[in-house]
């Protein structure tokens, strides 16, 4: 039940605004298949830690599933995606500038984290 579902139920006026954003959001099969996405990056990224490789391939590989990840939980169950495309920049443009700012600390490193 929605916010304007329960205005509605208690016969309070509801903003059509709040009607607009209310309908545009998913329902519980879209979650149901971003949950099964999400799952199935997961494994993917299970399995790759065991699969023989180069450690900095590895590292690039799991982060940019990360990333994806990161993307797809604030965008759908954060609701981002329904919202003012501003609020999905912040979120996804800081996530995309932390590892920036990771991977100019590991390079001036050396890649010796200990």
């Amino acid at each position: 039940m929605t916010l304007a579902d329960y205005r509605r139920d208690r016969g309070e006026p509801v903003v059509a605004a709040e009607e607009a954003h209310a309908e545009h959001h998913p329902g519980p099969m879209e979650y149901i298949q971003i949950g099964a996405i999400l799952t199935f990056i997961t494994a993917v990224e299970v399995g790759i830690y065991y699969i023989d490789m180069s450690h900095t391939l590895l590292v690039l590989i799991l982060m940019v599933l990360s990333v994806t990840k990161f993307s797809m939980v604030v965008l759908w169950f954060m609701h981002l995606k329904f919202d003012n495309r501003l609020f999905s920049v912040f979120f996804v443009g800081g996530m995309a500038l932390t590892l920036v700012v990771f991977a100019v600390a590991i390079a001036a490193l050396r890649g010796q984290l200990v």
